[in-house]
């Protein structure tokens, strides 16, 4: 039995609410840093609440969520990158 199996026993709206707090934390950084790469971790949380809805399968949304997130990290580190000084 592979390590954290014991996740499976977590029922799905506990998942979408971690997501959804996850999600609006990703818009409150969004507002007050106003960058866009923020934006896109909200749209990988939005991705994994598919899954907990039954909209799309697991290995599919957690791909595109991890396409989000590495979107994401390299958009904040080119910003951070481009910053004089």
């Amino acid at each position: 039995m592979p390590f954290g199996s014991f996740m499976d026993a977590v029922s799905h709206p506990v998942f979408l609410i971690i997501h959804a707090a996850l999600a609006l934390m990703g818009l409150f950084l969004w507002r007050r840093a106003g960058a866009r790469a923020f934006l896109l971790y909200v749209v990988a949380e939005g991705v994994y609440i598919t899954y907990h809805l039954d909209i799309t399968a697991f290995h599919f949304a957690h791909t595109l969520a991890e396409v989000c997130d590495g979107l994401a990290f390299l958009s904040l580190g080119m910003a951070v990158a481009a910053r004089p000084g």
